[in-house]
């Protein structure tokens, strides 16, 4: 799901009123927003070789167009979470920009350039963006036995914090190359009372509880993306070679348990569908038509929040 170039726009700074453009055209430090009322458009790419195409079913171009990626932006948002988005240029042409974001992006949330990166070499842009658990992964189940996430199916029953026993609707499964944004993040073992290394996708959130509720946060219970919490020394990303992903459903968005900590199932609403692996979202709807889950109570906390209860990075490096 992509967006106009000229629907992410400049509202303060040098190139005030400016959409989205190539990097020789922009400058660090503007504050971009999203327009309130754009609709995201569905890109359907094929691959073919080396080269990426406009699909069957897409909302953009004709089939056979060339797709190319022209460069990647990560930006600040005011809420304290960053935001990687990719420049994509459609049939070559200077009118046929598109903005890609590989997290969500509020409209008229501002958004500040903080990063300029020439295109990723050779990313497929099917592999978007996946809320899953790494091949090896050990779940706990509903007698309190330990199974390796690959091993599980449908009706298998899960432990859950707030459900407790709950059967698995649907077992997701992709395999992506692990570089940029698709890297996973490593949670060595004990870095959060986890058994084990837990592997989760950059997205993937974590459940944090907090004796005493923050200041200006409606609950004790936070949610945490994974790349929030990296330190680069026990929480790190690791790139290179593939990952295989493994997504969990239930009937609900639930916290479920992995290498003994809590963490978030895959949650099944439109914004989340629209941004998993095609192969993966083409599943979820066919198997789910029109459901749409509520997140879990828990608030979502950014990288601001953590650094107030001593798990921002700095805090974290020496690993409390």
């Amino acid at each position: 799901m992509v967006f106009p170039a000229d629907a992410v726009y400049v509202a303060h700074g040098v190139n005030m009123g400016d959409g989205l453009a190539p990097p020789e055209d922009i400058c660090p430090g503007d504050v971009y927003e999203l327009e309130p009322g754009t609709a995201a458009l569905r890109l359907v790419v094929a691959r073919s070789a080396d080269a990426q195409q406009v699909a069957q079913g897409s909302d953009l171009g004709s089939p056979g167009d060339p797709v190319r990626i022209v460069a990647r932006y990560t930006l600040m948002g005011d809420d304290a979470n960053r935001v990687e988005l990719l420049l994509l240029a459609l049939g070559g042409t200077a009118d046929g920009l598109f903005a890609l974001p590989l997290s969500p992006m509020a409209a008229g949330l501002g958004y500040t350039l903080v990063k300029i990166e020439d295109a990723p070499e050779d990313t497929p842009l099917a592999d978007l963006l996946c809320v899953s658990f790494a091949r090896g992964t050990m779940i706990t189940m509903a007698d309190g036995s330990q199974r390796a996430i690959e091993t599980l199916a449908t009706g298998d029953r899960v432990l859950t914090r707030d459900h407790g026993p709950q059967p698995v609707r649907w077992v997701g499964h992709a395999t992506l190359r692990a570089v940029g944004a698709f890297a996973p993040v490593v949670i060595t073992a004990g870095a959060m009372g986890n058994a084990g290394d837990l592997i989760v996708s950059q997205h993937h959130r974590m459940f944090l509880y907090q004796r005493q509720r923050l200041p200006g946060l409606p609950t004790s219970e936070l949610l945490v993306q994974a790349k929030h919490l990296v330190n680069d020394e026990t929480i790190f990303l690791r790139e290179g070679a593939f990952v295989d992903f493994f997504s969990l459903v239930f009937e609900r968005h639930e916290i479920i348990y992995a290498e003994g900590v809590p963490a978030e199932s895959l949650m099944v609403t439109e914004a989340v569908v629209n941004r998993l692996p095609v192969e993966l979202s083409a599943e979820v709807r066919a198997r789910f038509p029109g459901l749409s889950q509520n997140q879990h109570f828990g608030t979502e906390a950014g990288r601001q929040e953590l650094e107030e209860i001593g798990l921002g990075r700095r805090e974290s490096a020496g690993g409390k």
